[in-house]
């Protein structure tokens, strides 16, 4: 611990920084490895861009490895890291105009074929039909187990703000499914015993476990 002197002349103490060391920074990261490719899936829809996306955390977590407080959440860290660089890739890529034609086709559409895993089933491209903001707010409250706090402090907001993403997007999703307007690949047999944000969360959780 270090002493802080106030105005008053009184001193308090604060938390001193230590960080891991090397060895214990990489078995933390490698463990929040799955957690970041569920994440990255579910914010872009692909498995190539969630990758990318993985990839590139990885490196800036490694780099800023002696700014990991010790003891603090490892995977609410890299969470940020990846949610950043998602949030900046789209902004290039509308700066650029390829929004439209390259980042949103990517983003809606799966090959079906090519992995199980990876294809989205209607209530998962209902996900992707949801404002980016719910989105997130979504998997990170329902697949990810954050605390609604844990959730606003990766994305920078209130906790109110949270709590009215994960309930407008509650919503929006029941809608979406509810009204036959979201185009379906195929067809999809839906549990009516779960709830809609049950069954998409617990898809979106089955890729946290693959590695």
């Amino acid at each position: 611990m270090t002493e802080l002197e106030q105005e008053d002349g009184e001193r308090t103490e604060v938390p001193e920084h230590v960080s891991l060391s090397d060895p214990e920074f990489k078995t933390q990261l490698a463990q929040v490895i799955p957690h970041l490719r569920a994440f990255g899936r579910s914010l872009s829809g692909s498995r190539d861009l969630a990758d990318d996306l993985v990839q590139e955390t990885l490196l800036k977590a490694w780099a800023a490895r002696k700014r990991f407080q010790a003891g603090t959440n490892m995977r609410a860290w890299t969470f940020i890291i990846l949610r950043n660089l998602y949030l900046s890739q789209m902004r290039r890529a509308r700066f650029k105009g390829e929004w439209d034609d390259l980042v949103a086709d990517r983003i809606l559409a799966a090959p079906a074929s090519q992995d199980r895993h990876v294809e989205l089933g209607d209530m998962q491209r209902a996900l992707m039909h949801l404002p980016q903001p719910q989105r997130e707010a979504l998997i990170l409250v329902g697949a990810g187990g954050f605390a609604y706090e844990e959730a606003a402090e990766i994305c920078n907001v209130a906790v109110g703000t949270i709590k009215s993403r994960v309930a407008r997007g509650r919503v929006a999703l029941e809608t979406l499914m509810n009204d036959g307007s979201l185009p379906s690949r195929r067809s999809h047999e839906v549990d009516k015993s779960r709830s809609v944000l049950d069954t998409i969360m617990g898809e979106v959780e089955h890729l946290s476990r693959e590695r």
